[in-house]
C-alpha cells in the first residue's frame, strides 16, 4: 500500500531535507507539505491514514490541546513530531496526554530517523532516546469514555461543539440544573477541567468526527 506523508514544519531546510529522505527511504510514498493546521485538517480528510510528520514550534496551533484535538478527530492517522530538543515539561505534557505520538529529534543519526519512520508507518510507537528518558519509566492508562451514560455522551457531544449549558439545555429541552449535573459528571469520570481537555476524550472515543468538531 502507497505511504501518504504530511509535512507540518514550516522551515525550509527541514522540508526539503525530510523529502530527499523519503524519497530513498520509501520511493513510492507521496509527500505533501502543508503550511498552516488548515491545510493540515484538509490533507487529513483526503488522507486519513497519513504519516504526519510535524515540528510544533514551527507551525501555527494555537495550544498543545489544539494539536491534541486535531490528532484525536484523525484518529486513523500517525504523528511523528520531528524537532529541535523540546523542553522535558512540553514534552511530558503531549505524551501524558497521548502517548501514540512518536518522538525524533533533527539531531539524530540517519539510522534512527529510518527507525522512526519504519516504526510510524508500521503503526508503531517510536520515542527516541532523549523523549524515552524524560518519560522515565511509563504513563498512566489512558481514561475510557465508557463510564458516562448515552445521556453524558450525548451532553459531552455537544460540549465538544463549543455549545453553551444554556444553548444545550434550549436544544435539548433540558433543564439548566440538568445539563450542569451531566457536565460535572462527565468532568469528574474524565477527570478534566477544561472544555478543550474534555473535547479531546470526545474526539478520540469517536463522539464527534475531525470535520464536525472543525466546520
Amino acid at each position: 500500500m502507497e505511504n501518504f506523508y504530511i509535512l507540518a514544519d514550516n522551515q525550509d531546510v527541514t522540508r526539503e531535507g525530510l523529502r530527499s529522505f523519503l524519497k530513498v527511504a520509501d520511493p513510492h510514498g507521496q509527500v505533501m507539505e502543508v503550511a498552516n493546521y488548515r491545510k493540515l485538517l484538509e490533507e487529513l480528510r483526503n488522507h486519513p491514514r497519513a504519516v504526519v510528520v510535524i515540528d510544533y514550534s514551527l507551525f501555527d496551533f494555537s495550544s498543545v490541546n489544539h494539536l491534541l484535538n486535531i490528532k484525536s478527530g484523525a484518529r486513523l492517522s500517525t504523528w511523528l513530531l520531528f524537532s529541535d530538543e523540546p523542553g522535558e515539561h512540553f514534552l511530558r505534557q503531549l505524551l501524558m496526554a497521548d502517548s501514540t505520538i512518536s518522538v525524533a529529534l533533527k539531531n539524530n543519526t540517519r539510522s534512527q530517523l529510518t527507525e522512526a519512520l519504519r516504526s510510524v508507518v508500521r503503526g508503531n510507537v517510536y520515542w527516541c532516546d532523549y523523549a524515552e528518558s524524560v518519560m522515565g519509566a511509563g504513563l498512566p492508562p489512558a481514561k475510557i469514555t465508557d463510564t458516562l451514560t448515552a445521556s453524558e455522551k450525548r451532553i459531552l457531544h455537544e460540549i465538544a461543539l463549543g455549545k453553551t449549558t444554556k444553548e444545550i439545555a434550549t436544544e435539548k429541552n433540558l433543564s439548566f440544573h440538568t445539563v450542569n449535573a451531566h457536565r460535572r459528571n462527565i468532568y469528574r469520570k474524565l477527570q478534566v477541567n477544561s472544555v478543550n481537555e474534555a473535547t479531546r476524550y470526545a474526539l478520540q472515543a469517536g463522539l464527534i468526527d475531525l470535520m464536525e468538531y472543525y466546520i
